[in-house]
């Protein structure tokens, strides 16, 4: 069994050979089921209300990536049960730096669904699925409060166990409804947010990149918006480029809008 510094290195050999393995494109039919699976989660307020939770984190991810990666150092990331979030960081409070940090919140959900559905359309669905346990572990490391340790825990094992534990062809499926959520998500924020705009505090991201740039918050929602649909257009197509028939199949921030995300010491 090879070794290095007495750390066996079977499992990780197996690791690597499950997330680079490729996988066959699955048949329309669960294409288009995990599409709508991704609607209803979407649209349903009840299933809203627990997935949003998934956005937040990945609305975080996106504003502590642009933090880290300006060079500004990131102070911690608190996840809310009301699905809102804070992500601190310590640097210039203005500059290119703090705008990138601002703006990378909103799009960052559709520009990983992106990423996702190009790693899923190319055959790399449980390689996908491995990035993503990758990044919930990463952000885990930032968080700082309770409740957003146990949601990054929640997420963490679930993916772990899909990608650990669940049958290839279902492993798949996942990786679809993972992406399609991704996609689908990212435009609802953004849309909550404008609503939550006309009666509560100018806190939100687009407000923080107003003030930084003098640019209006609603040209920035705009963007945000642009952005979210684009992905969801690129990304939805290239989703449903490469099914198979489907004689294939076997086996089958506040509390309504993500705002006040972006902290600076």
């Amino acid at each position: 069994m090879p070794t290095v510094g007495g750390v066996t290195l079977d499992p990780l050999v197996e690791i690597w050979q499950r997330a680079t393995a490729t996988q066959p494109a699955p048949s329309a039919l669960v294409v288009v089921a995990t599409a709508l699976l991704a609607v209803v989660v979407v649209v349903v307020p009840g299933a809203w209300r627990v997935a949003r939770h998934g956005v937040t984190l990945v609305h975080e991810a996106g504003h502590a990536t642009a933090a880290v990666l300006t060079g500004r150092r990131l102070a911690g990331i608190r996840l809310h049960a009301d699905t809102s979030g804070l992500t601190t960081s310590v640097g210039r409070p203005r500059g290119p730096g703090m705008v990138a940090t601002a703006l990378a919140g909103y799009v960052a959900p559709g520009l990983l669904g992106l990423a996702a559905a190009w790693l899923t359309a190319n055959g790399w669905a449980v390689g996908m699925l491995w990035c993503l346990l990758v990044l919930v572990v990463a952000i885990g490391v930032g968080v700082r409060n309770l409740f957003g340790l146990w949601s990054v825990l929640v997420t963490g094992a679930l993916l772990l166990v899909v990608t650990w534990w669940v049958p290839p062809v279902w492993q798949t499926a996942v990786a679809y409804a993972v992406t399609w959520f991704l996609l689908l998500a990212a435009p609802r924020p953004v849309l909550e947010l404008q609503r939550s705009r006309r009666h509560g505090p100018r806190t939100s991201d687009a407000d923080v990149l107003a003030r930084l740039t003098r640019v209006p918050s609603l040209v920035w929602i705009g963007v945000f918006l642009a952005v979210t649909l684009a992905t969801a257009l690129a990304g939805g197509s290239l989703l449903t480029s490469g099914t198979r028939g489907t004689s294939g199949i076997s086996g089958i921030s506040g509390i309504s809008g993500i705002s006040g995300t972006v902290g600076v010491i």
